[in-house]
């Protein structure tokens, strides 16, 4: 029987439909299992890993913790485009369109086993989208004849009835939102962190003093709130690690394997340390850096349980996703408080921030110091292993460099005339902060006056009275750390050895 088409949006729409029903049930059954084999997070993690690094700085230089968020609505958006093409497929030819269809359910599914930590279950979800998107086409799309003594409807979708189409796309929708909204609860609830106490450190800091941001509003906090603190990290879903069946094992070129349980590590002599983290992505004023009290047991504590053999030079870590980073064993045991770190701001490590147990590395970028979701650390050497981004040609030793950073008044923004307050913050490797300087209009360098002191690997707000006269001034900053050593105008020409340069912005006053 001759079939006669509707229009064409109407096709579109019943593809797209088709598809966001499928997803939206593979998300639900990604929830119960592993949330990241969900469809589109399996196909974005898997550009990222197939994304050239330069195309990597660039996104972080230009959208910073929003890169995520922009590639998963790329993701998305080609996905639903290649499903609207998919219901127009269907409109003269079913078959065609449920062969689109069931190709991009099919790149979904071997982009979820394609991940370092895959197992067979982890296709299901793209197996559940399979089954409901194409039934949802087929259902939408069939051709039906008409009743004897009937009309054949030629407004609505091919062959089927107006009534047909918005009852079933009724349907679809609801289930749709039901299951998304389902697979959301469930994985909020599976994310909670309860019942966990801290151990006490056994030397306890004194609480960090009250920062000038309770005089000075605009200038960041003194300790970033959990919340707030940046992270950057390939995983687009956080992991959902059980601390009651996770271990972290310290092997490789060592004396003895050990094993710990997050029990086992929480009944070692714990430390606390006031230590600031930076990514090497951070732009000259950038917002990828915070400051926060760790609480956690020292590496090298565990390093000297194992016994390094001779001849190791790194600790290759890992992660729950068999992610790697790589650090210099030198680093770990030269007596920094570099810390396999369980507690944050004391509470328990947030899940976005590594739990159950992350690595923190003073003095180092987190790309070879600031492994998250920490399962293994593995002595090495780097002729033997190779981590994932020294695999990309990045440094293998990478030490923060000594920057600063204006927070208030904003680039850019306009202030009344007036008396304000020129502030920010200041940070340095392993090596503190001595003298912060502010240039206005390109005068003479003035000394600010610097913050509480809470140690040579945190940070150090500071702020500089101004007088502000109607007009477009320009800001600068620069910072000197404890060994004399000046923060200047030149920056790195690439994000492996870290950006640094001092940052000038452009204030108007009326």
């Amino acid at each position: 029987m001759r079939r006669r088409a509707g229009p064409t949006f109407v096709h579109a729409g019943a593809g797209v439909l088709a598809a966001s029903f499928g997803m939206a049930l593979a998300h639900l059954v990604a929830a119960l299992t592993d949330p990241a084999a969900s469809p589109v997070l399996a196909v974005g993690s898997t550009v990222i890993d197939a994304t050239p690094t330069p195309v990597k700085e660039w996104a972080v230089r230009h959208f910073g913790t929003a890169d995520k968020t922009i590639l998963i609505g790329n993701v998305l958006l080609v996905t639903l485009l290649a499903a609207a093409l998919a219901g127009v497929l269907a409109r003269r030819r079913l078959g065609a369109g449920l062969g689109l269809l069931g190709a991009l359910v099919a790149l979904a599914g071997a982009a979820a086993l394609h991940r370092p930590d895959a197992t067979p279950r982890d296709v299901v979800p793209s197996l559940v989208a399979a089954v409901g998107g194409l039934l949802a086409l087929w259902w939408l799309a069939r051709p039906r004849g008409p009743r004897t003594g009937a009309p054949e409807d030629t407004t609505a979708g091919p062959g089927a009835s107006r009534r047909a189409i918005l009852a079933g796309s009724g349907v679809l929708l609801l289930g749709g939102v039901v299951a998304a909204g389902a697979g959301q609860l469930i994985v909020r609830a599976r994310s909670r962190i309860a019942d966990i106490v801290l151990p006490r450190p056994s030397t306890s800091l004194s609480p960090l003093p009250t920062g000038l941001e309770a005089d000075h509003p605009g200038i960041s906090p003194f300790r970033t709130p959990n919340g707030r603190f940046y992270r950057v990290d390939t995983k687009l879903t956080v992991p959902i690690v059980d601390h009651r069946t996770w271990r972290l094992r310290v092997d490789g070129m060592v004396d003895r394997e050990l094993s710990f349980s997050y029990d086992d590590l929480r009944d070692l002599a714990v430390e606390e340390h006031d230590i600031t983290l930076t990514c090497v992505s951070n732009t000259v004023g950038g917002k990828l850096v915070g400051a926060a009290r760790w609480l956690g047991v020292p590496v090298a504590t565990l390093l000297d349980m194992a016994g390094p053999k001779a001849g190791a030079d790194q600790v290759l870590s890992v992660d729950v996703d068999d992610f790697t980073i790589s650090t210099p064993l030198a680093v770990l045991t030269d007596g920094r408080p570099a810390l396999v770190a369980i507690g944050m701001n004391g509470e328990p490590l947030p899940r976005a921030h590594g739990f159950p147990a992350r690595l923190v590395t003073p003095g180092l970028y987190g790309f070879v110091g600031a492994t998250k979701w920490l399962a293994r650390l593995t002595v090495t050497t780097y002729a033997e292993d190779r981590a994932y981004w020294t695999r990309r040609d990045w440094a293998t030793d990478a030490p923060i460099k000594l920057s600063s950073r204006i927070d208030t008044p904003r680039p850019l923004s306009t202030i009344r005339a007036g008396t304000h307050a020129i502030g920010g913050v200041a940070w340095a490797q392993h090596n503190g902060v001595a003298k912060v300087e502010v240039r206005i209009d390109g005068g003479a360098w003035q000394p600010a006056t610097l913050g509480p002191d809470a140690g040579v690997d945190y940070w150090r707000q500071w702020y500089l009275p101004w007088d502000a006269r109607p007009g477009s001034h320009q800001l600068a900053v620069r910072a000197t750390g404890r060994d004399g050593t000046v923060q200047t105008a030149v920056r790195a020409s690439s994000f492996p050895a870290g950006s640094s340069g001092i940052q000038e912005l452009v204030v108007n006053v009326t």
